[in-house]
């Protein structure tokens, strides 16, 4: 497995997100606060100072991952849908735009709704920044590289996606949401920011969002057997959610305006993944192979050259200790189930 080397301190920017001070006594609005990275970005904002207004509709995220923020000073919730015009009482500062179901599983769910966050609900919100004057930040993500034919994937890499495929509804929404706010960025009515979000993991991911790391926890804290799609070489590059937080926030304050990759350039195989969480969690799970969804990427891992030049940002922690983490949490929140329940392949 290759892991990367324990954290050390980085070197910021001077506008980077941690100089002390740089969201005191600012507001942010987060999209999507509560959801799995919304929530933490929620967290890390109201630690650094600032006053914080969180937007969901909870169609996937959940009030549970803000329950120890509720009463916090300086913690707003609304519980809203950013396709439908809204506002924000008083100044803002910066506008956070992570609202979008975000698993596979989710976005078959909800196709609809996936387009019209990304279209109309950036939209939305771009006109929110907009109206108050605030910088805006939008979270986009690795998909919009679809099956990459260029490996690693730089920012000037266009993308090979299929636009009709079962993964467009998100890929596309994601791509249209750039076109918006680069847009809105060239009108020079707008300061914007785009970040493309390579895989995340930690504690608070839902258990049944499909995505590769709960639910091997899942499968293995069960005793089920860990369903691999394919033949388990397909990799991924996975970035600990605090990491993610950092890079949001450094983003947010940098100068930098083009999109800028977000995750960890090291890669791991799904196989790999599967027999690490096995052997983290002591289960007797076995490894089942199950067939590849459609239009599966093959090799998803991030340039982060453009993170490191302008954002003073890369990832620290080691991913040992970010699935430890992740499991112990997990241990803690994750339903119990019976051995008896079939799993269902990671994507």
């Amino acid at each position: 497995m290759t892991c990367l080397q324990e954290p050390q301190p980085l070197p910021r920017d001077p506008a980077a997100a941690t100089v002390p001070g740089t969201f005191a006594r600012r507001t942010a609005v987060v999209t999507g606060a509560a959801g799995f990275i919304g929530s933490h970005l929620c967290e890390r904002l109201l630690d650094l100072g600032a006053e914080v207004v969180g937007v969901d509709n909870l169609l996937t995220g959940r009030l549970d991952n803000l329950s120890h923020l509720r009463s916090a000073d300086g913690f707003r919730f609304h519980t809203d849908d950013v396709t439908r015009p809204f506002t924000v009482a008083g100044p803002v500062d910066f506008v956070f735009h992570l609202a979008s179901p975000a698993s596979p599983l989710d976005y078959a769910r909800h196709p609809l709704t996936t387009l019209k966050v990304g279209a109309i609900g950036t939209l939305n919100t771009l006109e929110l920044a907009d109206a108050k004057h605030a910088r805006f930040l939008l979270a986009s993500t690795s998909a919009v590289y679809g099956d990459p034919l260029v490996h690693p994937q730089p920012e000037q890499y266009w993308g090979n996606v299929n636009p009709v495929g079962p993964r467009s509804v998100y890929d596309e929404a994601k791509r249209y949401a750039e076109a918006l706010t680069s847009c809105f960025q060239r009108s020079g009515s707008t300061r914007t920011r785009i970040v493309r979000i390579f895989n995340t993991y930690g504690p608070r991911m839902r258990a049944d969002d499909g995505r590769a790391v709960p639910a091997f926890i899942q499968q293995a804290l069960a005793g089920e057997p860990i369903t691999v799609a394919g033949d388990g070489s397909q990799t991924r590059s996975l970035c600990f959610v605090a990491d993610t937080v950092a890079g949001l926030l450094a983003a947010a304050t940098a100068e930098h305006t083009d999109p800028v990759n977000l995750g960890n350039p090291h890669e791991i195989t799904m196989l790999q993944l599967a027999e690490e969480i096995r052997d983290m969690t002591g289960s007797a799970s076995e490894i089942a192979f199950v067939p590849l969804p459609a239009d599966d990427p093959k090799r998803r891992c991030p340039d982060i050259t453009a993170a490191r030049a302008h954002l003073g940002w890369e990832p620290t922690t080691h991913l040992r200790d970010g699935l430890r983490q992740t499991v112990d949490w997990a241990q803690q929140h994750f339903p119990r189930r019976s051995t008896a329940t079939t799993g269902r392949a990671a994507s």
